[in-house]
């Protein structure tokens, strides 16, 4: 094996951990939302959680990854720390799949079918058909297609060429005497370690053994122990990624440590007493990649069996090692979610929408305190602005460091949508807080308005209740219809608002009221029109993403001509119910 080999492996090397991070984005780009979904159905049944493990890691073939994300969503509060149990010992499972794929490059057959399920006989077909989907398609979803095709094609390319560049190594004795240490299980346990925890991926590592059991030299016994401490190896990237964050997410990690640590003690008695008490002939032949990939399977799902019922013993081992004190605030929206964009993109949904209540809280109240001034409920809203502020804040943070990463079309037009509305919602808790300002100046002058006046305005807060919860109810359920109705309603609040000043003036002319109870009147409707503008533009990005455009305000003034139907429909109607 000469220098050219090694320049061989180490390139296939890195093909290999290229296709397979291509091959894993792709797959997560695609199923998008999905695995939110997945996840939000987690329950406190172990079991069911295993089979959304196993589901979520065969779908994005990490389940270094997979952890990482679990430490996030603890650590974001989404989870909680007994429902990540269950996911971990499925993603030991899933990552398998991984093993069972690979194997397919040790098929040996004269047959012409069995030939074409050899990777090197159907990846340059992937290869094209993946180049010409990302070239030609105008759809994300077929492009993401295209990048798994790749992905997967550029792996097993990878895989033939650490195949090629180790293949010498059969007939070198050098080899073969250095091998002969891997005889003892502690020294390959501690090799599958090491070598899992540089690559960070006990894929890729399975990957490199299987490769270099098509050598011939690799034997059962020699392998078993390597998957081993593969297993271990692959729990330093969660070690990693709990550094800095909450109490409860470092017991995630300590959750994944402890369940691959006890299983391989547990395989690795057991392996030892059958090894010296009973003869495992087996254990001296050589290991092929698909005997590689039932070894690393069996293993997998011997412990996940083992240790399933005792998985309330995982959560307090980490309870115990993780003690509980007093703690910082817990992070608002995890950055490990960023290495799952769509999870972390639905979690930036779900918080956009607390913001929305928030919002619709603060005027809520604020109505409220115009009618019926209470000093504690002025101090809420101001309170649930303050509220709102921080979540713009960090909310615009995230979403922009967010847009940095590689997203789906549909992906990227929800950041956008989301980007757009966080500004609208906070400006509404703003002008909740004028309104309680001007209810606290009627409240301290005594100021009283006239019987018409308060007609006017109850009238105009009615319509502002409504066009409030219309429009925090169609962004909570994503429904374009009931955002189509907010405009319109808009209109007629636009109308009253400059209906009541000049109702006030006439009123002013014949002696009813005087000008400081118009400056207030005034005061209240200038932040009632501000309210529904803003309902407007989050009804408007809804409705204009949808369609994969921002033309906002070319859409606003096509209905504001009464040529579509269905808003003048909806204009009529709203006319006749907040008349005055």
């Amino acid at each position: 094996m000469d220098i050219f080999s090694f320049i061989s492996l180490f390139g296939g090397l890195a093909l290999f951990l290229y296709g397979m991070n291509l091959m894993s984005a792709g797959l997560e780009k695609l199923a998008g939302g999905k695995l939110e979904g997945i996840l939000k159905k987690m329950t406190s049944n172990p079991v069911k959680s295993l089979f959304l493990g196993i589901g979520i890691t065969a779908v994005i073939q990490s389940s270094s990854a997979v952890t990482v994300m679990l430490v996030g969503l603890v650590n974001s509060g989404i989870m909680q720390l007994s429902g990540t149990v269950g996911v971990i010992m499925g993603s030991n499972i899933g990552t398998t799949v991984t093993a069972w794929i690979l194997s397919l490059v040790g098929i040996e057959s004269d047959n012409v079918w069995i030939r074409l399920l050899k990777p090197e006989s159907f990846s340059p077909i992937l290869a094209l058909a993946g180049i010409l989907l990302m070239m030609t398609a105008k759809s994300s979803r077929k492009k993401d297609i295209g990048s798994i095709m790749i992905g997967f094609a550029i792996l097993m390319y990878g895989m033939d060429f650490m195949s090629d560049a180790v293949s010498p190594l059969a007939d070198m004795p050098e080899f073969a005497s250095m091998l002969t240490a891997f005889t003892n299980p502690l020294l390959g346990i501690v090799t599958g370690l090491a070598l899992t925890a540089v690559i960070q991926s006990s894929s890729a590592s399975v990957g490199i053994l299987q490769a270099l059991s098509l050598t011939g030299s690799i034997s059962y016994g020699m392998a078993i122990p390597i998957i081993m401490g593969q297993n271990i190896g692959t729990c330093v990237t969660a070690l990693i990624s709990s550094i800095g964050v909450s109490r409860n997410a470092k017991r995630v990690a300590v959750i994944h440590i402890s369940f691959n640590i006890i299983g391989t003690v547990i395989c690795m008695a057991a392996y030892f007493v059958l090894h010296y008490l009973v003869e495992l002939p087996f254990l001296a032949e050589a290991a092929g990649p698909a005997g590689i990939a039932v070894a690393h399977s069996v293993f997998n799902i011997t412990t996940t069996v083992l240790l399933l019922p005792f998985s309330h013993h995982l959560v307090k081992i980490a309870e115990h090692s993780v003690k509980t004190e007093p703690e910082k605030e817990i992070a608002f929206l995890d950055e490990r979610l960023l290495n799952t964009p769509s999870i972390a993109l639905s979690e930036c949904n779900h918080i956009t929408t607390e913001m929305a209540y928030v919002a619709q809280n603060a005027m809520m109240h604020a109505m409220d305190v115009l009618f019926a001034y209470d000093e504690k409920m002025e101090a809420e809203v101001v309170r649930l602005e303050g509220e709102a502020d921080i979540y713009e804040d960090r909310l615009g943070s995230y979403l922009v460091k967010l847009s940095g990463c590689d997203l789906s079309d549909a992906d990227s037009k929800q950041i956008s949508k989301l980007l757009h509305t966080i500004g609208d919602f906070e400006r509404i808790s703003d002008h909740a807080v004028n309104i309680v300002e001007a209810a606290r100046e009627i409240q301290e002058k005594k100021i009283t308005l006239s019987p018409e006046g308060m007609h006017e305005i109850r009238t105009a807060t009615k319509a502002l209740r409504e066009i409030l919860d219309t429009t925090i109810k169609a962004f909570d359920n994503a429904d374009l219809e009931l955002a189509r109705r907010v405009e319109p309603l808009e209109e007629i609040i636009d109308e009253l608002s400059e209906t009541i000043k000049l109702n006030h003036i006439s009123r002013l002319q014949a002696g009813v009221c005087t000008i400081q109870q118009g400056f207030i009147l005034s005061d209240i409707m200038t932040n009632y029109a501000r309210v529904s503008d803003h309902c407007s533009n989050i009804a408007v990005a809804m409705i204009e993403l949808s369609k994969a455009s921002f033309e906002t305000h070319e859409y606003v003034d096509k209905l504001k001509t009464m040529d579509d139907p269905a808003f003048r429909q909806m204009y009529g109607e709203y006319q006749k119910k907040y008349a005055i």
